[in-house]
């Protein structure tokens, strides 16, 4: 396998700046043992104006096979020779992919210890393979490259050129060229897609794949137009894993549409403390007058929007009148946590098909949500910042627009109720702020007004005659659904009524 990185440079900044970059003197032929094979850098020219390094990799086949033990392409029972007479030594592939991380490390990762200004610096790069398997062929080469800012050329290999009429082999000859990109992006760009292509991986797959794949598509994989192609054959159509990153890149993108921290935005758990609240009678009160209110409101079909670890849908299901539940976070923890809960690999197929959890942000329209009969946002809206409120607002009431939607948050003025409380605290350090009972009304006369509700108050626990009750619910009911339900409840008069009358 041969792959060469050129640049160009001037005086001022000489091409040879790459030796620095892939901490390689271009002066040496430097030797790299790998688990199936042996690499070679090499420097086929080195000058002020041009710069090309070289790696070649020599694949020991016998070894590739025994290190296998009988896995991936070539290890069925019936292909023994497929085992030893195969492409491996000769298309660039994972093997390579394997063996731009293990020899160029530091590069991959934006590191110089000589010259560290050197990793952030654009500059002009060109590089070329000449045999990659392109399962997919050159459309799919330039679909996977130009959108990183490549400009590709990727010809066909004829299976024979003594025979034309065989037609094109699955091989391409590849270059790419870029004005202006970093080595360590190349280089990940690589990393990635040189199996993607070749469509198969030399050694098993398992979960640490995901953080590999992540890390090296941090900055491009989540807004590439193919990243569900990209995702699910780097991890080897495996559809646990692919799931896995497909939502930890939906997290990312949330995070940079918002843009803020993915820390900041997958904080539904506590790490250092259990949000369970089972010591606090509070917390089953409140999920006892949330069933409460949804059983009276008729619903069977219903969301538990910011479902955090699942303790909602937990009661939610135990409750056979709720024939479909889904509960949604932007917080893929707080699912996996809500999902081990749930014993969701373990639930039986009925019941699993009452249930689904599903990542998303209630800042955003989103299809998914329409269509249920009632929809909980259950100490949801204080985690906002005020300004992100109306966001929230048209999403539930303006889009989904489901018959109920049953709003609780902490009663403010109760705080002073909490003798572990300290003046002018709020309950939770992720509280962005705490409404007045005052406050909480008015503002669910807004929303109620402003989408077509009708909206009712209820206390949530002691009701203080002083300052309230610790928790302050809303119920929202549509209007045209109220009216609906009216009409209906009105009994239709029989005939011999009619006739009486």
């Amino acid at each position: 396998m041969f792959l060469t990185i050129s640049t160009t440079g001037t005086p001022e900044r000489p091409a040879t700046d790459l030796g620095f970059l892939l901490h390689k003197h271009p002066d040496n032929a430097q030797i790299f043992s790998t688990s199936y094979g042996t690499a070679h850098v090499l420097y086929p020219e080195a000058t002020v104006e041009r710069c090309t390094a070289a790696l070649l990799l020599e694949v020991d086949a016998v070894a590739l096979v025994r290190r296998g033990k009988g896995k991936g392409r070539g290890g069925a029972p019936d292909a023994a020779l497929a085992q030893y007479v195969n492409d491996r030594p000769y298309a660039a592939s994972s093997l390579l992919a394997v063996a731009l991380s293990a020899v160029f490390s530091s590069a991959m990762k934006g590191q110089c210890a000589a010259r560290p200004e050197l990793p952030a610096d654009p500059r002009p790069l060109r590089i070329e393979v000449p045999a990659l398997p392109a399962r997919g062929g050159a459309d799919l080469v330039r679909g996977l490259f130009e959108p990183l800012g490549w400009t590709v050329t990727a010809e066909p290999v004829p299976l024979d050129v003594r025979f034309p009429e065989w037609g094109d082999s699955r091989y391409v000859r590849l270059e790419l060229a870029a004005e202006k990109l970093t080595l360590a992006e190349a280089l990940r760009h690589l990393y990635v897609l040189l199996p993607v292509l070749d469509d198969a991986k030399h050694y098993w797959v398992s979960s640490d794949e995901v953080d590999k794949l992540l890390r090296a598509g941090e900055g491009w994989l989540p807004d590439h137009p193919e990243h569900k192609l990209i995702t699910s054959r780097y991890l080897s159509r495996r559809w646990s894993l692919t799931r896995e990153a497909m939502e930890r890149l939906e997290l990312v993108r949330l995070a940079e549409t918002d843009d803020t921290e993915v820390e900041a935005i997958d904080n539904a758990v506590d790490e250092e403390t259990d949000t369970e609240e089972k010591p606090v009678p509070l917390a089953v009160l409140r999920r006892d007058a949330i069933l409460a209110a949804l059983h009276a409101s008729g619903a069977s079909r219903v969301l538990d929007l910011g479902c955090g670890q699942g303790q909602l849908v937990q009661a939610l299901l135990k409750d056979t009148r709720f024939t479909e539940i889904v509960g949604v976070d932007v917080s893929m923890r707080a699912l996996t946590i809500a999902s081990r809960r749930l014993k969701l690999d373990r639930m039986g197929e009925r019941q699993a098909a009452r249930v689904q959890l599903v990542q998303g942000s209630l800042a955003y329209t989103d299809r998914r949500l329409k269509g249920y009969d009632a929809a909980v946002l259950s100490e949801v809206v204080e985690h906002l910042d005020l300004p992100r409120l109306p966001a929230l607002e048209y999403a539930v009431f303006g889009s989904a627009r489901p018959r109920t939607v049953l709003v609780t948050t902490p009663n403010v003025e109760y705080n002073v109720r909490w003798e572990t409380l300290p003046a002018g605290h709020s309950r939770h350090s992720d509280h962005r702020f705490e409404w007045t009972r005052e406050e909480f009304r008015a503002w669910a006369r807004r929303v109620a007004e402003r989408h077509g509700y009708d909206v009712e108050f209820t206390p949530v626990g002691l009701d203080d005659p002083e300052v309230g009750p610790p928790t302050q619910m809303a119920v929202f009911t549509l209007a045209t659904a109220t009216a609906t339900a009216t009409a209906t409840a009105t009994p239709t008069p029989t005939a011999k009524e009619e006739k009486a009358a």
